[in-house]
């Protein structure tokens, strides 16, 4: 759970509820469905700005190492 919170925090940080960006409205992918999985599970709520954030870091890193 440590480290969830802290790679929020590397990513942004903020716990304002922000809502998606354009483009995004109100689709979520299996990542993004999972951490709010997480997140419910342990009690923590980060927010859905900062969730998109860590997912989309997480999914870029990914694909740039896999190519």
């Amino acid at each position: 759970m440590d480290k969830l919170k802290d790679l929020a925090s590397k990513a942004g940080g903020n716990k304002e509820q922000n809502p998606p960006a354009a483009g995004g409205a109100g689709q979520k992918d299996y990542v993004d469905k999972g951490l709010e999985a997480g997140e419910k599970k342990f009690g923590v709520n980060v927010g859905s700005g900062t969730n998109e954030t860590v997912t989309d870091k997480g999914r870029e890193m990914f694909e740039k190492g896999t190519g």
